[in-house]
């Protein structure tokens, strides 16, 4: 296993350096960079680097903008030295764990991933725990009731949440609850209220969870039925192999053999997916939902960052989120060995 873990380790170099380096050379194509979007706001009068650094007007060439003036911009964004020179100098940073600075926040893209990241894991985190909280026992009992009217009218519900998009199903909790048509009964946007500092310790919990209810819901409705039916498909697999039959012909109580004979056997796939579920939930963000509730998480930092052209926090947050997602990986692969002992990779060739 140390083997197999040290080898993965050695992998994620060239797949780390090839996800950077395929991003860079894409960059360096897409027009209307963060040079070109600062010359656009000198000659409509807008204030470099402001929040309308979306470039809006569109690119027209340097015409207007005094020529020394354009190489302080390029100088100042680095784009004065060859593409070579600045792309070895962030890998050199990168190795480092150095994702430089953002052209957009006037901080290290650090401190911008950080500063969104309370509101992506608040949606991840609650997301991933009611998810298998609600669905793995849910699918239990879909597979010992399996063909039954529970068994249809719990499958119709789930598949009906995964049909319905999240941001539609928020806009609908809106209309009933948020006060858009009907209720005024839980707050329309962000995780905490404007008094927020003031209230006591269980004032500060309560209004945390009275302001996450409605994108919590949104974001978790249609990830039921991926994993209820996982669930549900694992344990009617297991509940069909000869040793079940032989500890129910022997008189095991029906819950004897599910918990301690087929639990163990079905939760490999749930329990192994689990830290890819997780760390996919908060670090992929949800920009329609977080825009619907106006959250200001990584959904809309990833989107803002693609618009203004902010290549540092594009090219570290994916830096970043691939490294996480790589170690992710590792794992998972870890637990099934944790899990089941009988895993062994250095007899399967991995």
């Amino acid at each position: 296993m140390l083997m197999y873990i040290l080898k993965r380790l050695a992998l994620m170099v060239p797949t780390l350096i090839g996800v950077v380096t395929l991003t860079f050379v894409v960059t360096q194509f897409v027009p209307g960079g963060p040079v070109e979007q600062i010359m656009t706001q000198l000659r409509h009068g807008a204030r470099p680097g402001g929040e309308g650094g979306a470039g809006g007007g569109g690119y027209h060439g340097s015409q207007g903008v005094d020529p020394q003036q354009m190489e302080q911009i390029k100088k100042q964004f680095g784009f004065d030295k060859p593409p070579l020179t600045r792309y070895f100098a962030m890998l050199e940073d990168y190795a480092t764990f150095d994702l430089g600075q953002s052209y957009y926040h006037h901080q290290s893209v650090w401190g911008v991933i950080r500063s969104k990241l309370p509101v992506s894991i608040t949606l991840g985190l609650w997301t991933v725990i009611l998810t298998y909280l609600v669905s793995v026992p849910l699918g239990i009992a879909k597979a010992v009731r399996n063909g039954s009217r529970f068994d249809t009218v719990t499958s119709v519900a789930v598949l009906a949440g995964y049909a319905i998009p999240g941001f539609v199903f928020g806009v609908l909790l809106l209309m009933l609850f948020g006060g858009g048509t009907l209720w005024q009964v839980f707050p329309m946007r962000g995780l905490t209220s404007d008094d927020f500092d003031d209230l006591s310790a269980i004032g500060k919990v309560l209004d945390y969870l009275w302001h996450i209810v409605l994108p919590v819901t949104a974001a978790v409705v249609g990830n039921f039925a991926v994993v209820t039916i996982l669930t549900k498909n694992t344990f009617l697999e297991e509940i069909g192999r000869q040793y079940v039959l032989t500890a129910k012909a022997k008189g095991v109580p029906q819950r004897d053999v599910l918990f301690r004979h087929v639990l163990r056997n079905a939760a490999i796939p749930l329990l192994t997916g689990l830290p890819a579920a997780f760390v996919g939930a908060f670090l992929n963000g949800n920009l329609l939902i977080e825009t619907l509730f106006s959250l200001d998480g990584m959904g809309q930092l990833s989107y803002d960052s693609v618009i203004r052209r902010d290549y540092p926090v594009v090219l570290g947050s994916l830096f970043l989120f691939t490294l996480i997602g790589l170690l992710t990986k590792l794992i998972a692969d870890v637990c099934y060995v944790l899990v089941d002992p009988r895993i062994q990779f250095n007899r399967t060739g991995r």
